[in-house]
């Protein structure tokens, strides 16, 4: 255990564990002892095969749950329960943990997290940059008019308040957030390119200071985006430092995946030791495939810091694709000021022209993913505002480009205007073997990277990557059992306990008495992804049971109606 955290607190929080223990020990005690007199559970989850999430090999036993807690872990013949899930030749693991969802606007449309939850997925975590909160008026309005297949109210102002709304609302899966920086940016500098004044960066410290003490899980960055990218070093640090107080992490996507990856990894590193705060790299990568063989490098610099005693870990999605806007192939200095101000400089000849040129150009200065596709047919259309421009969808900007009689960097520019939106893109960027090399890697974690969705209504009309509907299924059926990358025990324990104890979380990612009963029954030999690039909206298969605070909310493969989701806060500084 790492940190400053207020030590007064401390002999209260171990003394109500204690108690809590107590109650749970006498529990087991009096089921396992008196069989004549059974006992009676909610849910007994009988016969499968354990995995409890530490890692430790699996083992056959029963699990019962009362409320929204795990009571009991072993051989249970005598408690009787109102609901008994037959998990013979199953197995039963936490609930796992989705590093980095985009969940944030398609839960607010459709609270019942289909394409997570069918996975295995109980906790969705949001944060890459930008957050919901905290939000001011301009924000708002910003928000509302960004809005395109997805209508939502705006209902709150702090990231806290978006999270409770949230689960008012109606939720299926458990929810938590980092505080984006470049949110906090936003809010005292809107979308300038300069560095904020001393008492700017003091509003902005003070931003944080009060979502942490709300219970966000650290700071989170996303460095490649305007105008996240006109943030330096020593702001990141300043806002690290406050996370770092209230034991908090940072978590980022550096400042480059591609041609500068290994000295955005030295960022990451330096903001970890400069602000004394673990750090983690969202969806580790090398973009690009003259980048490929950097991960090697970027590996060794990680294990060294970590064995320097840094608390330095990355999370990854299971795909050789990425996604996110065609904002990513023009340089940022086009894009200050908002969106906007990007459309209305876009449609001046002069720096059109100049974008074009630079769009053509490799450069380390900023990161272009057009150039990282290596071809306009890499780089894949998939969500668009408006719907005179949707029967481009599943289309490259290849053909499109070649369909109007225009380059790609021409094309891009045209759909950025039409659409008055980013685009939503998909880039074909990375090595199949690199995939397989960080899966290996006990110190990543996995994250969809992506909406939480459903096959029907507004979600139809754009195509996601298929990563919203089969990451961890992928994970779990390629690369675990096809594949043997690692092992299943290994595999869930990197869902689970790993994450949970990396955000300090409390009493989550493990089946053991006292635990919240967060629980996934699958079928290891049959559980795969079926969502493809041109065919996205399926559902993975072999997931038979989910549970969310005790409540059944998938049972025999298909979704109840439940909505048992909760905020999950920091609750303490850890770090296995």
């Amino acid at each position: 255990m790492h940190g400053r955290g207020p030590h007064c607190i401390r002999p209260l929080i171990i003394a109500r564990w204690a108690v809590v223990q107590l109650t749970i020990t006498f529990f087991v005690v009096a089921t396992t002892s008196a069989a004549d007199e059974p006992r009676v559970c909610d849910v007994l989850i009988r016969g499968g095969t354990v995995y409890d999430g530490t890692g430790r090999p699996p083992r056959r036993a029963d699990v019962a749950i009362a409320g929204d807690t795990i009571v009991a872990v072993g051989k249970l013949d005598h408690i009787r329960a109102q609901r008994q899930i037959d998990a013979r030749g199953l197995a039963v693991a936490p609930g796992f943990i989705n590093m980095l969802s985009w969940g944030t606007a398609s839960l607010l449309c459709d609270g019942r997290s289909q394409s997570d939850l069918r996975q295995g997925v109980t906790l969705e975590i949001f944060g890459e940059g930008w957050s919901m909160g905290p939000l001011n008026a301009r924000m708002k309005r910003d928000l509302k008019e960004s809005q395109g297949d997805l209508k939502y109210e705006i209902a709150w102002t702090t990231l806290s308040e978006y999270l409770d709304h949230l689960v008012r609302r109606g939720v299926s899966t458990n929810v938590a957030s980092f505080v984006g920086a470049t949110t906090v940016r936003i809010h005292v500098l809107g979308y300038e390119d300069r560095p904020p004044t001393p008492e700017e960066l003091d509003k902005m410290r003070a931003l944080v200071r009060r979502e942490m003490q709300a219970g966000a899980l650290g700071v989170g960055s996303s460095l490649i985006y305007a105008p996240a990218f006109y943030a330096d070093t020593q702001e990141l640090i300043a806002l690290a430092q406050v996370a770092a107080e209230h034991g908090g992490i940072y978590i980022s996507h550096i400042r480059s995946e591609g041609n500068r990856l290994l000295e955005a990894v030295d960022e990451l590193i330096a903001i970890a030791r400069a602000a004394d705060i673990p750090a983690e790299i969202y969806h580790l990568k090398a973009a690009g495939k003259k980048n490929w063989p950097k991960l090697d490098q970027v590996i060794g610099r990680i294990e060294q810091a970590r064995r320097q005693g840094l608390r330095i870990s990355a999370n990854m999605y299971t795909y050789t694709a990425g996604a996110t806007g065609l904002n990513a192939t023009m340089p940022p200095w086009v894009q200050e000021g908002g969106l906007r101000r990007w459309i209305q400089r876009l449609q001046d000849a002069e720096i059109r022209q100049r974008v074009v040129r630079e769009m053509q150009t490799d450069s380390d200065r900023w990161e272009n993913l057009l150039r990282a596709a290596g071809s306009a047919d890499n780089v894949l259309l998939v969500g668009f505002k408006q719907p005179r421009l949707k029967h481009l969808t599943g289309k490259t900007l290849g053909q499109v480009a070649r369909h109007r009689g225009r380059s790609p960097e021409e094309t891009a520019i045209d759909l950025v205007i039409e659409d008055q939106s980013r685009v939503e893109t998909v880039y074909f960027l990375m090595s199949e073997d690199n995939v397989r090399r960080k899966i290996a890697l006990p110190w990543v974690t996995f994250c969809s990277d992506a909406p939480t969705l459903a096959p029907e209504g507004p979600f139809l009309r754009s195509n996601p990557h298929p990563r919203a509907y089969g990451n961890f299924a992928r994970l779990l059926g390629r690369y675990v059992r096809d594949e043997r990358v690692i092992p299943l025990t290994q595999a869930i324990h990197r869902l689970t306990s790993l994450p949970a104890e990396r955000l300090g979380l409390d009493r989550r990612g493990r089946l053991a008495p006292g635990y919240f009963a967060d629980v996934v029954v699958f079928d290891p030999a049959t559980i795969r992804d079926r969502a493809t690039y041109r065919q996205p909206h399926q559902y993975a298969t072999g997931v038979n049971y989910v549970l969310v605070n005790g409540t059944l909310t998938i049972d025999q493969g298909k979704h109840t109606g439940a909505m048992a989701g909760r905020v999950v806060r920091r609750h303490r500084q850890t770090w296995p």
